[in-house]
């Protein structure tokens, strides 16, 4: 019923045109929450007609323009929803001019901010399996964001204390390992000291953790790496 209402219209305007702290931050949480519904009611109103989609976008980046710190992580957090949705809602995102500030933040800003920021980056980079198995790639946007130099962000994730943060950081490194092209993938972990990173978990009391981490240095790390060289 919100979704098919004018609800949507209604509430990216406010967030377009008011400055006002206490109205944007309810007004955020309402958006991400209808994003983060039913896929294809979220696909409907954010890919098809009347402009809502730049709207949308528009009026985020606006948000993670803020200076308030609260503002940047809650639109952080609607662009991870909206990233999480459809091929076409990460290709709104992906091609919007969010993410070369996404980037920024991504290495600038707060740790609870780049949380969200590198949920909204990894989102871009995978699709669901048919099969509800290990994740698709979409590989143009992972070289991509590579490419731009967002790594070094995810393995700081990795050395957090944190253990979300870390299990995305993890997640995102077995990306580069697997996906990708001319088996660079272990090289750039490498160089940004990944493998000390993956490594801290050799012993770790978080059993996913420590299973995860432990599976990527055994298979891409092994006793065969860097013999071809």
């Amino acid at each position: 019923m919100l979704v098919k209402s004018d609800l949507l219209q209604l509430l990216v305007e406010r967030l377009a045109t008011s400055n006002s702290l206490q109205l944007l931050i309810p007004v955020l949480r309402s958006l991400g929450n209808l994003v983060a519904g039913d896929a294809h009611m979220t696909n409907g109103f954010l890919v098809v007609g009347h402009g809502i989609p730049d709207n949308v976008i528009a009026a985020l980046i606006k948000c993670l323009k803020s200076e308030h710190r609260v503002l940047k992580k809650a639109s952080a957090w609607v662009l991870s929803n909206i990233a999480a949705g459809s091929i076409e809602q990460k290709k709104l995102i992906y091609s919007s001019e969010a993410l070369p500030l996404l980037l920024r933040l991504l290495s600038t800003a707060p740790f609870d901010i780049r949380k969200e920021v590198a949920y909204v980056l990894g989102n871009l980079c995978v699709a669901p399996s048919e099969d509800g198995g290990r994740p698709n790639l979409i590989l143009d946007h992972l070289v991509s964001l590579v490419g731009k130099g967002c790594l070094p962000g995810f393995v700081d994730m990795v050395r957090s204390a944190d253990v979300e943060a870390a299990r995305l950081g993890l997640q995102f490194m077995e990306l580069v390992l697997r996906g990708m092209p001319n088996s660079e993938g272990p090289k750039l972990v490498e160089r940004e000291d990944g493998i000390d990173a993956m490594e801290r978990f050799q012993f770790h009391e978080n059993d996913d953790l420590r299973n995860m981490a432990n599976a990527l240095v055994d298979k891409y790390f092994g006793e065969d790496y860097g013999l071809d060289e």
